[in-house]
């Protein structure tokens, strides 16, 4: 058995952002393991090391990306990775935690974030909630993104569908 053989089928990604400039980020992969390759990993008490690794390339993507806040770099840490199964063991989700802090000021802010484009393999959602008071002006994310109550911002994006590589939030606080 291969971790080559657990299909990815689904993600979201929840960002919260703060009004003292810190976002935590939860991103959750489900997956379709057919060979039950992490239950056999979990078994054998080899899970943990896997979990690390998984955190370890997390991390190596987020480092390859370049996200600004109100034009300065701020770096994406993986805080913690968890593994869960969804009513079965061929059906795995890995969520990880993230968290970034920048400064925010009152009036205009900036959210940019520049990474290789892509092909996607799966649907994913991304739901972005602003703090209160705040009011999205400016949205650059690739799929379908609808802004709910002027704070909320939501993206879907589908399978097969090309990511520009380039993700942009201007709101005012």
């Amino acid at each position: 058995m291969s971790e080559n053989f657990v299909i990815p089928i689904h993600a979201q990604g929840f960002f919260a952002v703060c009004s003292d400039g810190t976002v935590h980020q939860v991103v959750t992969f489900d997956y379709y393991d057919p060979d039950q390759y992490y239950a056999e990993l979990e078994e054998e008490g080899r899970l943990e090391e896997e979990l690390e690794a998984m955190a370890a390339r997390m991390q190596s993507f987020l480092d390859e990306e370049v996200v600004r806040i109100n034009g300065r770099r701020v770096r994406p840490t993986v805080e913690m990775v968890d593994l869960v199964y969804r009513g079965s063991r061929t059906r795995p989700s890995v969520t990880f935690v993230i968290m970034f802090r920048g400064r925010l000021a009152p009036g205009l802010n900036r959210y940019e974030n520049e990474y290789e484009s892509e092909v996607v393999e799966y649907d994913y959602e991304v739901y972005w909630s602003l703090p209160p008071g705040a009011r999205v002006v400016e949205v650059e994310l690739d799929g379908v993104v609808d802004v709910i109550d002027g704070r909320i911002v939501v993206a879907r994006v589908a399978r097969g569908e090309r990511v520009r590589g380039r993700e942009v939030i201007a709101f005012e606080l």
